[in-house]
């Protein structure tokens, strides 16, 4: 049985992570069942289970860079990896929230992970959370947070005792959600966020305790939740655990009736609502996102805007979708902008849905400007920004976004053939027949959508894609950052590093030299076609000199320049 932690450090976030992770992976679909505030499209489970993954994945980045040391991360790189990846990958209005708590946590947590920091911490993330939303509502995940924070005020210096006084704080407040919002009440359900946000402090007591503890909210007596049961037609009824079926509301906070297969119909308190759903990632000032709010909270509702440091996470449902980007673009840089669309029809939220097409082309790729040359071919594009991997989750959202009978993904890195692979695989469970071409830079992904023909056979189309991509060695342009030995020897801070399919080949003083000789070396094994990809502050007149000097080396070898907008490395190359 591994030891159970005196506080929470590094080793103990990444295990709150995987165990928050799946407990949302278990109640995702209940949760979804029961979201019905602040729009009833039953996404809240699926977006705290991205939400955690992105979070999660962020954690084991950290440890990644740790495993040839002999100790572990700081603590306070793990909690703020945490906060940092759930802010990155939030999804829809709780996902939002959930991130903005787990940074108020990460505030405290970084100075120490006692009994007595978790309290603090806890008080911090509650009123983060609570200024983050616009128009803050009782009787949601906001009312569970606080209430969390305050069961644990005043209690001893243990630290499985404040955890688990947290979480009881919680369970209790989620029961009385239904008394407190209109909305939940006719609908006999609990808050879906805040049903979400105690499987998350659940997984926390686990950590801390070794012991699972009792799931869903608490009764007004106190007593365990009931577990939901399926029965013909696909219903439920409210079982207590090892007890028999009884009336009222089901451990996930549904009532005995309720089809668990979809999200329940009932409208928001103020009607049908704004038409639009639009979250992006914001670089900007803090004065101007100051100006951003009050602009987006006269556009619509729902409004959340959590971050700090220069990054932050904007969610707001418009009715002038094109408005609250254009908001964005006059505060800041928005990116990875996500616009939902939602119907109403008396006042039941649907998706609208066209016919699928027969094949898309999903590919990620590292920049603004790859984004737009991929996207101009047809292709849907998933941007992974520096240090910002996309999880499976988003690579999933991409292939539904595509929505095809058939994908071709192009993950264009070796580092995410695993998630490229979980997304593949959870997309087929959803009638799609996805094929993953594993390409590993970016310009082998634009080799394998220029011969990309959607009229001809799947399978022929992909062995075609597979091809072009494995023709295509690649490298990269990256400066050192601090004194190693690498294949070519040994590498100081600031030398500028040439990466040929992977591994470090030259090591130069400056970008133009360096790219001279990857050029020569890559060239030398013979060649028909030179791609480069120019970062954002890369001159133009760098493309011009390695054009020339192609041309005067290597008659017979053409050249093409894009620009990538803002990627990781200064220069990506490509030779087919």
């Amino acid at each position: 049985m591994p030891q159970l932690p005196d506080d929470l450090d590094a080793v103990a976030v990444r295990t709150w992570c995987s165990l928050a992770l799946e407990a949302l992976g278990r109640e995702r679909a209940e949760i979804d069942a029961i979201n019905v505030y602040p729009i009833a499209d039953g996404d809240t489970g699926t977006n705290l289970y991205l939400t955690v993954e992105s979070a999660a994945a962020a954690v084991e980045a950290v440890f990644a860079a740790h495993e040839t040391g002999t100790t572990a991360p700081a603590t306070a790189d793990a909690v703020r990896a945490m906060a940092h990846g759930a802010l990155i990958g939030a999804r829809g209005n709780s996902g939002t929230i959930l991130a903005q708590l787990l940074r108020g946590m990460a505030g405290v947590l970084a100075d120490g992970g006692d009994a007595a920091h978790l309290r603090l911490a806890l008080t911090s993330a509650a009123d983060a959370a609570r200024q983050a939303v616009a128009h803050p509502v009782e009787g949601t995940v906001l009312t569970v947070a606080a209430e969390a924070a305050q069961a644990v005020r005043g209690e001893d210096p243990d630290l499985r005792t404040v955890v688990t006084a947290a979480y009881e704080g919680a369970r209790a407040a989620l029961a009385r959600t239904p008394e407190q919002l209109a909305v939940l009440g006719r609908a006999g359900v609990v808050d879906a966020g805040g049903r979400g946000l105690v499987a998350v402090l659940g997984a926390l007591v686990e950590t801390v305790t070794g012991q699972a503890p009792v799931r869903g909210p608490r009764t007004a007596s106190g007593n365990a939740a009931k577990a939901p049961v399926t029965v013909d037609g696909g219903s439920v009824v409210g079982l207590p655990v090892g007890g028999t079926p009884v009336e009222g509301v089901t451990e996930g906070g549904l009532p005995a009736s309720a089809p668990v297969e979809g999200p329940l119909d009932c409208p928001e308190d103020g009607g049908a609502g704004p038409a639009f759903e639009v979250i992006y990632l914001l670089e900007a000032r803090d004065e101007q996102v100051a100006r951003l709010r009050t602009r987006l909270d006269a556009l619509g509702d729902s409004l959340v805007v959590v971050g700090g440091d220069g990054l932050w996470h904007v969610h707001v449902h418009v009715d002038d979708a094109g408005a609250a980007v254009e908001a964005g673009v006059e505060a800041g840089r928005p990116y990875r902008i996500r616009i939902t669309h939602f119907a109403t029809e008396s006042g039941h939220d649907v998706r609208v849905q066209a016919e699928p097409a027969q094949r898309a082309v999903v590919v990620v790729v590292p920049g603004d400007g790859l984004a737009g040359l991929c996207t101009e071919a047809g292709a849907t594009t998933v941007i992974a920004r520096p240090g910002e991997p996309p999880a499976s989750g988003e690579l999933v959202d991409a292939i539904r976004r595509a929505h095809a009978r058939e994908v071709v993904l192009l993950p264009n890195d070796a580092a995410l053939r695993h998630t490229a692979a979980a997304a593949a695989e959870q997309a087929r469970t959803e009638g799609v027949r996805v094929a993953l071409v594993p390409t590993r830079a970016a310009v082998q992904g634009i080799a394998a959508l220029a011969v990309h023909e959607p009229d001809r056979g799947f399978d022929e189309d992909v062995v075609a894609m597979t091809a072009a991509a494995g023709a295509t060695r690649y490298a990269e342009l990256a400066v050192a950052e601090r004194q190693s030995w690498t294949m070519a020897g040994i590498c100081q801070a600031g030398d500028i590093l040439g990466l040929i399919d992977g591994d470090v080949a030259v090591i130069g003083a400056d970008v133009p030299g360096t790219a001279r000789t990857v050029l020569d070396r890559m060239l030398a094994a013979g060649g028909e076609l030179v791609t480069l990809v120019l970062g954002e502050d890369v001159p133009d007149t760098l493309a011009d000199a390695l054009e020339e000097h192609v041309r005067e080396g290597h008659l017979a070898v053409d050249t093409v320049v894009y620009r990538g907008g803002h990627q990781r490395a200064p220069l990506l190359i490509g030779v087919e």
